[in-house]
């Protein structure tokens, strides 16, 4: 009944994060291939390095080679496909046939066909099984009832998304930023067009009092559903979010781990309490979309609305020592001031800030300036990568 846990990995830090935070599998973007061109994504140097770091822990990493490929893209494909795999790449996530293809023949990466292919059925998962697909990432708009169905007809791992944006389109086949600002979503440039501002005129006068509205869909919570998932037999769940900070991936890859973990050992938590570990991360609207029976119109975003970070991520440890730890900071805090330290797989710890002190010796009432170190002392084991958060 255990499950892979796949996070998002927008650069080499968050790739190391979401590893050391609980997460089975990273998956990332080259760049090139890649539907999140806008991210920042991976020299073949850093994949050959964030390689190393996962299996030396017994982890995989996955890399997205998932664009609708043109002409032109085709010329440089087999050379970086066989560069991946001679890196050691656990897999490619790939919905071209010539992309697959390409990987089957040449290189002994495993390959998983990206949610784009918009895989419903568990014809359309033997189907593409039966063309080198090792596992089948499948459509975001199936709902637990149909996963269920399939998972039972197939032997082909299933992957299934969890937590992160979705696309208002049919599994993010998109032509909206392509006709509003030329930058083509099936290739790596998505403006979220959907979530801009629209106002509806009917012979130039507004139809409504509240014109500004949105077409996108609410982000995607599934932790509610992961015990009924695993059941199942679905093999990953998966996290979307390759441009989210370090503090996102590390809180929601954290919560997933303990719901994971707490299923698979039979431990019962009040649902809540996944909830406020996922609060800490969330700043936008939520549903768990099409795994549950939600409504259509709770599962989507039509009016303005705020969306404030709560800056109660202070920063992340880069050094201990046996008398504290150097922060970079991320956001303002001052002594006095209560903290908690969140550490992977740990419970938190609460602490009062005694006092600040900067590379120059420098005591400080306030920590002002993010990416600043500041040196903070601490009796408590603290770890690089462990993280500061307020507590209110």
């Amino acid at each position: 009944m255990n499950v892979e846990l796949l996070a998002p990995a927008g650069d080499l830090e968050r790739a190391k994060v979401a590893l050391l935070y609980g997460a089975d599998a990273v998956y990332l973007g080259g760049t090139k291939f890649s539907l999140r061109a806008r991210a920042s994504n991976f020299t073949l140097e850093d994949i050959g390095d964030i390689v190393l770091f996962a299996h030396e822990r017994g982890k995989k990493v996955y890399v997205t080679t998932n664009i609708v490929a043109h002409e032109e893209d085709l010329s440089e494909l087999d050379d970086y496909l066989h560069a991946l795999d001679s890196l050691g790449v656990d897999a490619i996530i790939a919905s071209s046939p010539i992309i697959i293809d390409r990987a089957s023949k040449t290189t002994s990466l495993d390959i998983h066909l990206s949610t784009q292919v918009s895989v419903a059925n568990a014809e359309g998962v033997l189907f593409w099984a039966s063309l080198g697909v090792t596992r089948v990432v499948l459509a975001r708009e199936c709902s637990m009832e149909e996963i269920s169905s399939i998972a039972h007809q197939v032997s082909t791992e299933l992957e299934v998304f969890v937590h992160g944006g979705m696309c208002v389109s049919y599994s993010g086949r998109c032509t909206l930023s392509n006709l509003l600002s030329a930058r083509d979503a099936n290739r790596g440039g998505c403006a979220h067009s959907c979530r801009w501002n629209y106002t509806l005129l009917h012979e130039h006068q507004p139809v409504s009092d509240h014109p500004d509205f949105q077409m996108a869909s609410t982000d995607l919570n599934g932790i509610h559903q992961v015990p009924e998932l695993m059941r199942a037999g679905v093999a990953s769940l998966k996290i979307e979010g390759r441009m989210k900070s370090v503090h996102y991936v590390a809180t929601v890859v954290d919560a997933y781990r303990r719901r994971i973990d707490d299923t698979f050992a039979g431990i019962i938590r009040d649902d809540s309490e996944y909830d406020q570990w996922i609060s800490r991360a969330e700043n936008r609207p939520t549903s768990a979309g099409f795994l549950s029976d939600t409504k259509a119109d709770k599962r989507q975003i039509y009016h303005l609305r705020s969306e404030a970070v709560t800056q109660e991520y202070l920063g992340i440890v880069r050094q201990a020592e046996e008398q504290g730890f150097w922060l970079e900071v991320r956001n303002h805090f001052r002594v006095g001031d209560t903290v908690e330290i969140f550490s992977p797989g740990k419970d938190r710890y609460e602490m009062q800030v005694s006092s600040l002190q900067d590379e120059l010796g420098n005591e400080l009432d306030v920590a002002r300036h993010p990416k600043q170190l500041l040196f903070i002392p601490c009796q408590h084991p603290v770890s690089p990568y462990d993280m500061l958060r307020k507590v209110f």
